[in-house]
C-alpha cells in the first residue's frame, strides 16, 4: 500500500530524488501528493507532480478540472499566483472551486483588488457558476483586510439576494468584516437580524467596540455573550479582559479569570499577556506577578516579560521594572521594541540618567533606534532626566516620526522653560504636515506662558485650534491663567476664569495664586486662597502659598493663624527633599538637617559658596522665612534648604565641567533660585534642577525659565 505522508523537504539534491513520485502512482494517488504538497507548502515536489500530469495527459485524455484545480491550489499556497493565474484562464470550463482557489491565493497575498476583481468578473458572467458560501467568505475576509467598506456592502445585498446570508460561515464573515471596518453597528444589526450564534461573530462585534473605546456597548456584548452560554475561547477571553482593562472593573477581571481557569482554557501568550495587562491596569501588580510567576516556559517569550514590567510600570515601581528586565537577561530573552520603550519610561519615572544611557546604547547596538515607540521613549528620558539637548540630538536622528514624537520635544522644552525652542519645533510640526492634537497645544500655550507672549497664546486658543478643529480643554484654559498671571495681568485672568465655561480644579486657581505671590498681590491671592480652600480644605499647597504670603508682607498672626488651621484640620507641610545621582548612587537631602555622613563638609561647603557669591550681590531673601525670628536666624533657615545641600555636595564630588542634576520635590523658592544662579556663575557649571513645578537649567548666573517660575 503506498504510504501518503507528506515527504520533508530534502536537505540536499540527492535527497530530493528519492521523494520523487513514481510513474506507477495513480492518478488519485497523485492528486492526493499535490494536495500535501500545497498544505505543506513545498514546491519543488508539486512542480514534479505537475509535471507527471501533463506527461499523462499527453498520452491519455485531456487534463481534467480536479487536476487543475489541483494545481491552482499548489501554487495558490506557495505564493505562486502567476502560474496559478495562467492556469485558470487557460480553463475551458471552470467551477466554483476553481474561482475560489484563486481568490484565496490573492487573500493570501495580500491582493485584495485582484479577488474582488475576479469575483466581479464572476458575478457578471453569464455562462460561470453562481457563487457559493465559501466563495463569500473570501470575498469578505479581502474587504476586511483591506477596510473595502462599499464593496463589504454589496456583497452583503448579494448575499440578502440569494439567501446565502443564513449560512452561519457567511454571516460571521460578514460580521467580522463590518467589525474589521469599523462599523460595529452594523454588525451588531447582522448579528441580531441573522439566526444562529457562534462564538466568532461575538468576538468580532466585542473586539470592534473595544478598540473603538464604545465601552459601553462592548460590556453589553460581554454581557450577551454571558447570558446565551455561548462556549468562549481564547480570543474571547483575551477581548473580555482588554473591556476590563480599558474599564478599570477590577470584579469583572477577577470573575473572567476565575471562569477561564475553571474551563480549563490552554493560557497561551495572548491570553496570559491580557491578563497581566489587565491587572495591572487594574492596579494590582500583585496579581499580575502572581500570573507572570505561574506561567511554564516564561523565559522563553517576550511578550509576557514586556506585560508584566508594563503593569509594575502603570502603577509607578520603576525600579522593580528595571530589576525584571535584569531577569529577562539573566533568562537570555532578547527584548524587543516594545520592551525598550517600557524600561526607558521607567527611566524617566525615576528620573536617573545613568541606566536610561546604557539602555540607548543597547538600544543602538540591537537595531531598534529607528522604531518610532522607541525614539520617542528616548525623547521622554531625556526630557525628564534633564537633558533637553539629548532629546532634541534623538529628535533629530529620527527618520520617521509621529504626532507624539513632535508632542514629547514641544512639551519637553516647554517643561524645561525652553519657550521659543517649543515654538520653533511647533512651527516645524506644521510645515511638515503634521497635525497637532490636543496635548500640542498644551505644549504650546504653556510655551507662550513662558515667554510672556499673551497675543500669540490667545491667537493659539481661539485660531489654531479652531482651525484644526480641537476643543480647547481645562488643561488649555489653565495654561491661558498661567500666561495671564505671569503677565502679571492678575485682574484679567480672574476675570478670564470667571467669565470662562468651564469647570475649574485646584490647580487652576493655585496657579492664580501663586502668581499673586509672585507679583506680591496679597489681597487678591488671600481671597484666591480663601475660595481654595472651601473647595478642598486639605490642600497643602494652597496653605503653604497662603503662609509665604503672609510672611512677606510680615502679617505674622496671618501665619500663626494659617499653622494653627493646619494643626486643627492634620495637614502637615512636605518638608523640601532633594536629591542626586552619583555613580549609581543615591543622595538625599532634607531642608534644615542631613543625617549623611559628609554633612559637616557639605555645611561649610555651603557656607563658602554663600560667602563667595556674597561679592556679586547675593542678600539673603529672609521675607520667604516663615518665622517671626531675628533676620540672622532667618539667613540660617535659608542657608541650608536642601537644595543648597545637594548642590554642595554635588560640586565636592562631581568633577568639572560635568553638570549637577539635582530633583526637589517642591517649588525652589525665591532665595535659592538667586543662589543658585549666582553659584553657577562662580563655578561655571551647568546646574540643573528639577523642583515641582519644571526644570531649571542655571548657567553663567541666569536660568532658563527667566525667573519666572
Amino acid at each position: 500500500m503506498l504510504a501518503l505522508k507528506p515527504p520533508p523537504p530534502p536537505s540536499t539534491s540527492a535527497e530530493f530524488y528519492m521523494y520523487l513520485p513514481s510513474p506507477l502512482y495513480s492518478l488519485e494517488h497523485l492528486l492526493k501528493l499535490l494536495k500535501l504538497s500545497a498544505d505543506s507548502k513545498w514546491l519543488p515536489f508539486g512542480k514534479t507532480i505537475h509535471a507527471q500530469l501533463v506527461t499523462r495527459n499527453q498520452t491519455s485524455k485531456p487534463i481534467d478540472i480536479t487536476q487543475v484545480n489541483s494545481l491552482i491550489n499548489l501554487y495558490a499556497k506557495c505564493g505562486q499566483i502567476s502560474p496559478a493565474r495562467n492556469l485558470f484562464d487557460a480553463m475551458p470550463v471552470r467551477n466554483v472551486v476553481s474561482w475560489n482557489a484563486l481568490m484565496t491565493g490573492y487573500l493570501r497575498g495580500g491582493e485584495h483588488l485582484d479577488a474582488l476583481l475576479l469575483f466581479k468578473n464572476l458575478v457578471s458572467s453569464e455562462n460561470a457558476c453562481p457563487p457559493n458560501e465559501y466563495i463569500f467568505s473570501t470575498v469578505l475576509s479581502c474587504c476586511s483586510d483591506s477596510g473595502r467598506i462599499q464593496e463589504g456592502n454589496q456583497c452583503h445585498g448579494y448575499l440578502l439576494k440569494c439567501g446565502l446570508v443564513f449560512h452561519q460561515y457567511v454571516k460571521s464573515a460578514l460580521v467580522h468584516m463590518y467589525s474589521r471596518c469599523f462599523h460595529a453597528d452594523l454588525a451588531m444589526r447582522v448579528l441580531d437580524t441573522v439566526p444562529g450564534h457562534d462564538v466568532f461573530s461575538y468576538n468580532s462585534v466585542l473586539n470592534a467596540f473595544v478598540e473603538s473605546g464604545r465601552l459601553g456597548e462592548g460590556l453589553e456584548v460581554l454581557r450577551r455573550l454571558m447570558d446565551e452560554r455561548v462556549v468562549w475561547d481564547n480570543v474571547t477571553y483575551v477581548s473580555a479582559m482588554g473591556l476590563c482593562a480599558q474599564i478599570r472593573d477590577l470584579q469583572l477581571g477577577l470573575g473572567l479569570h476565575a471562569q477561564l481557569l475553571k474551563n480549563g482554557l490552554l493560557f497561551d501568550v495572548f491570553v496570559s499577556s491580557t491578563l497581566i495587562d489587565m491587572y495591572g491596569k487594574c492596579g494590582n501588580v500583585l496579581n499580575a506577578r502572581n500570573v507572570f510567576d505561574g506561567l511554564q516556559n516564561r523565559n522563553v517569550n517576550v511578550v509576557v516579560w514586556t506585560a508584566v514590567m508594563t503593569a509594575y510600570l502603570q502603577n509607578g515601581y520603576f525600579e522593580d521594572t528595571l530589576n525584571l528586565f535584569m531577569c529577562m537577561d539573566q533568562q537570555d530573552t532578547l527584548p524587543n521594541e516594545y520592551t525598550f520603550a517600557v524600561m526607558l519610561n521607567a527611566c524617566a519615572g525615576m528620573a536617573t540618567l545613568r541606566p536610561g544611557d546604557l539602555l540607548h546604547a543597547r538600544v543602538e547596538k540591537l537595531g531598534f533606534k529607528n522604531h518610532i515607540i522607541v525614539g520617542n521613549a528616548l525623547i521622554n528620558m531625556y526630557t525628564k532626566s534633564g537633558c533637553i539637548d539629548s532629546s532634541y540630538d534623538v529628535f533629530s536622528d529620527m527618520i520617521n516620526r509621529d504626532v507624539i514624537t513632535w508632542n514629547a520635544m514641544i512639551c519637553g522644552y516647554s517643561h524645561h522653560g525652553l519657550g521659543k525652542q517649543a515654538l520653533l519645533v511647533f512651527h516645524d510640526m506644521i510645515s511638515a504636515g503634521e497635525s497637532p492634537n490636543y496635548v500640542t497645544f498644551i505644549g504650546v500655550l504653556s510655551a507662550c506662558a513662558h515667554l510672556g507672549l499673551v497675543k500669540e497664546g490667545f491667537y493659539n486658543l481661539n485660531q489654531l485650534m479652531k482651525k484644526f478643529k480641537i476643543e480647547p480643554g481645562l488643561e488649555h484654559y489653565t495654561c491661558i491663567v498661567g500666561l495671564l498671571s505671569g503677565a502679571g495681568l492678575l485682574d484679567e485672568a480672574e476675570n478670564f476664569m470667571k467669565t470662562t465655561q468651564v469647570k475649574w480644579d485646584i490647580v487652576a486657581w493655585r496657579t492664580l495664586l501663586n502668581a499673586c505671590h509672585v507679583h506680591r498681590n496679597y489681597d487678591l491671592g488671600k481671597r484666591i486662597a480663601e475660595s481654595v480652600l472651601e473647595m478642598d480644605p486639605h490642600d497643602v499647597g494652597t496653605y503653604t502659598l497662603l503662609s509665604n504670603m503672609y510672611a512677606k508682607a510680615r502679617w505674622w498672626d496671618g501665619v500663626v493663624t494659617i499653622r494653627k488651621l493646619m494643626r486643627e484640620r492634620h495637614i502637615k507641610k512636605e518638608p523640601g527633599v532633594s536629591w542626586l545621582e552619583i555613580r549609581n548612587d543615591i543622595h538625599v537631602f532634607l531642608s534644615e538637617g542631613s543625617n549623611h555622613p559628609e554633612s559637616v563638609q557639605i555645611y561649610a561647603k555651603v557656607q563658602q559658596l554663600l560667602a563667595t557669591i556674597k561679592p556679586l550681590g547675593y542678600v539673603p531673601n529672609i521675607a520667604a522665612v516663615l518665622h517671626d525670628v531675628e533676620d540672622e536666624q532667618k539667613e540660617g533657615y535659608l542657608s541650608y534648604h536642601s537644595e543648597k545641600l545637594a548642590i554642595a555636595y554635588g560640586l565636592m564630588k562631581i568633577p568639572s565641567p560635568a553638570p549637577i542634576r539635582i530633583i526637589k520635590n517642591l517649588r525652589m523658592c525665591d532665595d535659592c533660585h538667586t543662589a543658585v544662579k549666582l553659584i553657577s556663575k562662580v563655578t561655571n557649571r551647568l546646574i540643573s534642577v528639577r523642583d515641582a513645578n519644571r526644570f531649571h537649567h542655571f548657567r553663567d548666573g541666569l536660568c532658563s525659565c527667566a525667573d519666572h517660575w
